[in-house]
């Protein structure tokens, strides 16, 4: 006979907060030199991201509360109030420009990332649509089409700002749910050709992103330029050797790597703590996402394994993309990594979704 066994998954938990506790001390380590430089204070960007991860604990610690089926009877109102920050952070004077990219409204000394949200309620939505609607996503008409349509509707709203980073994740962790589901393969099939020549094109209508393309097969053809990242990625990373330099001992991060505390604190990881600490935050990573299917093939019903799903693929996607461009897999795009990276919207919004899939395991059936 199975039961629920109304206890939260405890290993699941520590691996979040390992992380998280390795992250914040690592973004001290990675932007100390850059607070100095631009704020006259080595501790600005650490005690920000201390605020952030406690902001998003609290959030976390609250969904860790609340049964996660309470939230599909908010899925199409998060699902609107997503679209209308994605419409609202476009407006010119209230989106915020960093980057190059409109993506954040300002809330007085803070800022919020809409497409961040966006994510998480898409995730929302497809987990409800697909579990109410199972009989009929195998259908392209009915079933796949109107889902498609919202998603590329979104991706089209965060293109404009433009920010192919975060749009392809929540494309990737939507299909995955599709998948999931009982979507048809010859369907996907048909969509990868539609989507590889869609890629093509948005990367073509860039220059920019044909310029980094063209660094991730020779960075060295542009060493100060569309190169000069990855470069100086690879060499942060060389020198870590087995057990790095030393905490605090980066030499990357002083104005060789830009922005080292959020997309490319992997690397100041490596150099630091060398192969080992590298090695011990992707198995923290492998273990969240082992917990997370695990919990998602457990959950007592089908929503909660698909929002399982889906949480655990945004998170993987991310892992993927970031140390993937960090190590030279990838051509360079602006992923944050999960729980590490510096980063408000990102941080906060990980740790909520972490706190859904926390719930889901209280849930887990038990033989």
């Amino acid at each position: 006979m199975r039961e629920n066994k109304q206890t939260i998954d405890g290993i699941l938990l520590f691996s979040i907060c390992a992380l998280l506790i390795i992250g914040v001390i690592m973004v001290y380590s990675a932007s100390a030199a850059w607070g100095e430089y631009r704020f006259s204070d080595p501790f600005y960007f650490a005690k920000r991201q201390l605020l952030f991860a406690g902001v998003g604990c609290l959030g976390m610690v609250f969904m860790m509360r609340i049964g996660y089926w309470t939230w599909r009877h908010y899925v199409i109102t998060s699902l609107i109030v997503c679209f209308t920050l994605l419409i609202v952070v476009l407006i010119p004077g209230v989106g915020l420009i960093r980057g190059g990219a409109q993506s954040w409204i300002g809330i007085g000394a803070f800022s919020i990332q809409p497409s961040e949200f966006m994510k998480l309620g898409m995730i929302l939505f497809l987990a409800h649509w697909l579990a109410s609607r199972q009989q009929q996503v195998a259908s392209f008409r009915t079933g796949m089409l109107p889902l498609l349509a919202i998603i590329f509707a979104a991706f089209a709203l965060i293109m404009l700002q433009p920010d192919l980073g975060t749009g392809a994740v929540m494309v990737v962790t939507s299909f995955i749910m599709l998948f999931i589901a009982g979507a048809r393969k010859s369907h996907f099939a048909l969509l990868g050709a539609v989507g590889a020549a869609g890629f093509v094109g948005l990367i073509a209508s860039a220059p920019y992103r044909m310029d980094r393309i063209m660094s991730f097969f020779d960075p060295w053809s542009d060493p100060l330029g569309s190169g000069f990242q990855i470069i100086q990625s690879l060499y942060a990373i060389g020198p870590g050797g087995l057990f790095g330099m030393g905490f605090g001992e980066s030499r990357q991060k002083y104005f060789y790597l830009p922005e080292p505390q959020t997309d490319f604190i992997f690397a100041v990881i490596a150099e630091e703590g060398g192969f080992i600490a590298g090695i011990v935050v992707i198995l923290l990573f492998g273990i969240i996402m082992w917990r997370g299917i695990r919990t998602a093939l457990l959950s007592p019903d089908l929503f909660g394994t698909l929002l399982a799903i889906g949480i655990v693929g945004m998170f993987f996607v991310q892992v993927l993309i970031n140390i993937g461009v960090v190590i030279g897999l990838f051509p360079v795009t602006g992923i944050t990594l999960p729980l590490l990276s510096y980063g408000g919207s990102s941080l906060t919004l990980m740790l909520i979704a972490l706190g859904l899939l926390l719930n889901i395991s209280a849930h887990t059936r038990i033989t």
